[in-house]
């Protein structure tokens, strides 16, 4: 397994780089995919609004955006917006490793083919499968469906 993980315009952030690819090493083993490349890009609000209007046409910042390939090997790219993160860890009430984790399972689960917007029971499937997998590996929280959905009920 090979995890490729870099920070784009955003200075003096190597430990939450190195612990986001401790927990990328970690999930992909969890989700038994040992065989697989994962490239991973930690940025700022302005760096993933651009990405987010040029591929979703939403004109905002966004957590995290998932790009898979078909390939076999190559699992895709994730871009994850540290300050996005940040905001919603204080938000929740946990730390910002947690909140990178619960993004970095959900963006793996889009690479994987999961798509909670198709239907209801595509976000089930969804949900169910971040639950697993931070169970699994024994993290802290709820996934990202779980923690938006009490959001928007709250």
């Amino acid at each position: 397994m090979r995890v490729h993980a870099r920070l784009e315009a955003l200075p003096d952030e190597d430990a939450a780089l190195g612990h986001l690819e401790e927990d990328a090493r970690l999930l992909l083993q969890a989700a038994r995919l040992e065989d697989v490349e994962l490239s991973m890009v930690l940025t700022c609000d302005v760096f993933i609004q651009d990405l987010n209007k040029s591929w979703r046409g939403v004109d905002a910042p966004t957590d995290v955006l998932s790009f898979p390939q078909q390939d076999e090997v190559v699992l895709g790219d994730l871009v994850i917006s540290l300050q996005t993160a940040r905001r919603q860890a204080e938000e929740r009430g946990h730390a910002q490793r947690s909140e990178l984790r619960i993004l970095l399972v959900h963006g793996l689960l889009h690479l994987l083919g999961y798509d909670h917007e198709a239907s209801e029971a595509a976000l089930e499937e969804m949900a169910a499968a971040e639950r697993n997998l931070m169970g699994r590996l024994g993290w802290a929280g709820e996934g990202l469906i779980a923690l938006a959905h009490t959001e928007a009920d709250g």
